[in-house]
């Protein structure tokens, strides 16, 4: 790893940060997926940067504002700091293209299965995407992580109950681990264990 780099997992919001609200723009609806926050508080004791990228096309569907998703976002936060867990970034993808706001009608680079959130945010915080994570409930997160050259994870919280596992392309996928929830995979994978190996 370059030494001027550090690694980071990547985040999925809804169905594994917090619990999928479908088209989620309040925080009031805001419920933490059980052990999430303490599992972000573990990754961020050790050395990893933690960055929420998530797809809200609710935005294009004229359903809720940007300053919606970031009213959540904010709150997110606050209830994370509450259990000694911060997000060090939140990307999110405002664009559909069939979306009915027609500003954010368009097929995008960075709504996933594109990578562009992860890249934009590996620029952004000198992030070495070969030494990071992705960890999501979708296929869709599975491909974005891997075409931005990281490892991924799927969780069974959220979307990801639904996920036939058996018909996925672990190697196109780069696939590492099923795991029960975001707790599970950094147990699992004993990220909470690999202290800093950047400033």
């Amino acid at each position: 790893m370059n030494s001027h780099t550090t690694p980071a997992v990547f985040l999925d919001r809804d169905g594994v940060v917090i619990e999928d609200g479908h088209y989620l723009g309040s925080p009031d609806r805001v419920r933490l997926v059980p052990g999430a926050a303490e599992a972000v508080a573990a990754l961020n004791r050790s050395g990893w940067r933690v960055v929420i990228v998530s797809n809200q096309s609710g935005v294009a569907r004229g359903m809720f504002t940007e300053r919606d998703v970031d009213s959540v976002h904010a709150h997110l936060a606050d209830l994370l700091h509450g259990y000694g867990a911060r997000v060090d970034a939140f990307h999110f993808c405002p664009h559909h293209p069939e979306g009915e706001v027609p500003e954010y009608r368009l097929a995008c680079e960075c709504r996933k299965p594109s990578p562009g959130m992860l890249v934009r945010a590996a620029a952004e915080l000198r992030i070495d995407l070969a030494a990071s994570w992705m960890i999501g409930d979708r296929v869709t997160d599975l491909e974005a992580g891997a075409a931005a050259g990281c490892r991924t994870v799927l969780v069974r919280t959220g979307y990801g109950s639904r996920v036939n596992t058996a018909g996925l392309d672990r190697d196109a996928l780069a696939l590492e681990l099923v795991a029960a929830d975001l707790a599970d995979a950094v147990a699992k994978l004993g990220l909470a264990r690999q202290h800093k190996r950047a400033a």
